[in-house]
């Protein structure tokens, strides 16, 4: 066996002694040695620290800290870093449909199913019913009572075609399909746009949209915006925006007063950090003239708490890692 694994396997021991001195109080915590582990490790070596972490100290440590998330920003930091993606997804989506009483969070449910490639959006399906023995769609259906219920499904279904390569010519009658549907009649064809975006998986519906801008000079979210189109509309807008540039709407997002904020920008760093949060930050900085590392310390500036400093060293270190 080769000394790499052996020096791996030492490393685990070591990130999972200085998670464990945290999380049980005893012994000597390594505040920096903490922040190096949840910036740089990735899934694949996270899967090993579980591992590991059950082994030396008898504890599932995904459970120890979901105990504790609610209250402490590290161990919900820990956790969406730690647990496998399709199933923090899958996490995020139940919460964001069952998890606030009979109120459904209409952003964080559009944030995973809009952001998503269809392939891993299929995987969140399936990860979903695994481990809520619930089907992803039906419960969309049963929760959701606006207009978005039915451009959310058209997205979720669209997911069963993730397979292929994009197809430049369809994407071109697609484009004008969906310009025919804005503009040709005294209203919006609805049923016509829904069918499409149903369909198509997502990155053939990013080639709908540059096709639509390169043969009528706009957006179609720009199109949309000005027919009449009312708060179907509106909601289609949200929903395009998001398949189409997702920096800009996490940008928004984060740019939002909300009570919710901190779970947001802790969300939306970890589940982008090895996607586009360099994106999100230039798109953010755009607006606002501020950079994401200045707004997570705004948030966490608390010198008297190690725990908000912790979280701050790790988001800002996923925002600014090469």
């Amino acid at each position: 066996m080769s000394s790499s694994f052996f020096q791996s396997s030492e490393q685990y021991e070591l990130d999972c002694q200085h998670l464990h001195n945290y999380l049980s109080g005893n012994g000597a915590i390594n505040y920096q040695r903490l922040v190096e582990m949840f910036v740089y490790r990735n899934s694949h070596e996270f899967k090993f620290i579980c591992q590991t972490y059950s082994a030396l100290y008898g504890q599932n440590v995904l459970h120890v800290v979901s105990n504790i998330q609610r209250n402490n920003p590290f161990a919900r930091a820990a956790y969406l870093r730690m647990i496998e993606p399709r199933e923090r997804d899958a996490e995020i989506v139940r919460n964001s449909l069952f998890g606030n009483g009979s109120s459904v969070n209409l952003n964080t449910l559009i944030e995973i199913a809009c952001s998503r490639p269809s392939s891993e959006l299929q995987c969140i399906k399936q990860a979903y019913r695994s481990r809520y023995n619930s089907d992803l769609e039906q419960d969309v259906t049963t929760k959701i009572n606006s207009g978005f219920k039915e451009i959310l499904m058209a997205v979720l279904k669209s997911c069963r075609n993730y397979s292929g390569k994009v197809d430049m010519s369809m994407a071109m009658c697609d484009a004008k399909t969906l310009y025919e549907a804005v503009e040709s009649g005294r209203s919006v064809d609805q049923k016509n746009i829904i069918s499409l975006l149903s369909q198509r998986n997502s990155g053939q519906v990013k080639a709908i949209l540059l096709s639509y801008k390169q043969l009528y000079g706009n957006e179609f979210s720009k199109s949309i915006k000005q027919s009449k189109c009312g708060q179907f509309g509106k909601e289609l807008r949200i929903v395009i925006r998001c398949i189409q540039n997702p920096e800009r709407f996490f940008a928004k997002q984060l740019r939002m007063k909300n009570a919710d904020a901190r779970e947001i920008l802790i969300r939306i760093v970890i589940t982008r950090s090895e996607i586009d949060i360099k994106d999100i930050n230039r798109a953010f900085a755009t607006k606002t003239g501020s950079s994401l590392e200045n707004l997570i310390r705004r948030e966490f500036n608390n010198n008297k708490d190690k725990t908000n400093d912790i979280v701050a060293g790790i988001l800002v270190g996923l925002v600014n890692r090469n």
